[in-house]
């Protein structure tokens, strides 16, 4: 047998492999570790794809991703039931779609404004935009209630089963976060994907091919904002409310964080260091005193770096080819 056929099967019982223990996960592990671990690490791993695919694919680091997140959830908090609900709200489904839509045109928009630059300053041009975000939910109570944003975010019930209950939601993370995973590793393939990680090395050249940068850079945008607002609901959900807390400067870097760890050069690093980060998060308390979980994360995130620039996905495509795995 080729060894090209020997590595596509032992990737395919791989894949199936992973995926039974996925499916069995949750009804192995107390609900602490389908919740707060497993769910979380998904929320989080889908905001963080969305920074991986545009640094990936398209060499552009953006900051906003938690923001777009939260334009998402603001959206839905506004038009669900929750704590201060004065009056009806819009079907759920109508909801949901409103605020998938906002997220992806606050994707696009972003987009419009940062690509006319490139490097650290499409960087500190993200950060400022999430930063102008951050103190319009802080100061406006109005629409957004201001410091204490909105509490009590009821999930949708379809059927009679809430979307939160613990087992339920594990699986509504996992489908929504495979199903982004898979559309990311499909549309690098097309043609969009691979004129923008053309653009991404050579950007004139494909323009002397008759290529519109901006205007992919900007789609590229609002696919990442698409994806990033999917996981501002599940985030939304997971919490039960939303306020500028959850979208400021610490969440913004926190994200960054993960994709470094996990390796900015793959969909499936974004994952594998919100798992890792969910990790620490929440144990890092048996290890350091709660003050101190910057700290460590910190350090961890130094010594990944040091020992692998490429992150975890690095350290293990090395680890295999020096085992010959």
């Amino acid at each position: 047998m080729p060894d090209r056929r020997k590595r596509r099967l032992a990737a395919a019982v791989n894949w199936v492999l992973f995926g039974a223990a996925v499916a069995v996960y949750p009804f192995l592990v107390p609900q602490f570790w389908v919740v707060n671990i497993g769910a979380y690490a998904v929320v989080l791993g889908t905001i963080t794809l969305s920074l991986t695919f545009l640094a990936a694919y398209g060499g552009m680091v953006s900051l906003a991703q938690m923001s777009i997140a939260g334009i998402s959830g603001y959206i839905l908090a506004v038009l669900s039931p929750h704590a201060a609900t004065m009056g009806g709200t819009p079907p759920w489904t109508l909801a949901l779609a409103t605020a998938l839509i906002g997220g992806t045109l606050g994707g696009l928009l972003i987009g419009l404004a940062a690509v006319r630059t490139q490097g650290i300053s499409l960087l500190m041009i993200t950060l400022a935009i999430g930063m102008i975000f951050f103190y319009l939910t802080q100061q406006n109570t109005t629409i957004f209630h201001g410091f204490d944003g909105f509490r009590g975010v009821q999930a949708p019930v379809i059927f009679g089963v809430s979307m939160r209950q613990p087992i339920v939601f594990y699986f509504l993370c996992i489908l929504s976060g495979v199903g982004l995973y898979a559309s990311v590793c499909y549309l690098v393939r097309t043609p969009f994907g691979l004129a923008l990680q053309g653009i991404r090395d050579n950007p004139r050249r494909l323009m002397a091919l008759g290529f519109w940068a901006g205007l992919h850079q900007v789609a590229a945008f609002g696919v990442a904002g698409f994806i990033a607002a999917v996981g501002g609901v599940l985030s939304l959900w997971y919490n039960g409310g939303i306020s500028p807390g959850s979208i400021g400067v610490t969440a913004m870097v926190n994200i960054l964080i993960i994709a470094v760890i996990g390796g900015l050069g793959h969909p499936k690093g974004a994952f594998i260091g919100a798992l890792l980060f969910v990790l620490v998060q929440n144990f890092a308390i048996d290890l350091v005193s709660r003050e101190r979980f910057n700290t460590l994360i910190g350090l961890t995130f130094l010594v990944i770096v040091l020992v692998s620039p490429d992150g975890l996905i690095g350290l293990w495509g090395r680890i295999r080819r020096k085992t010959g795995a």
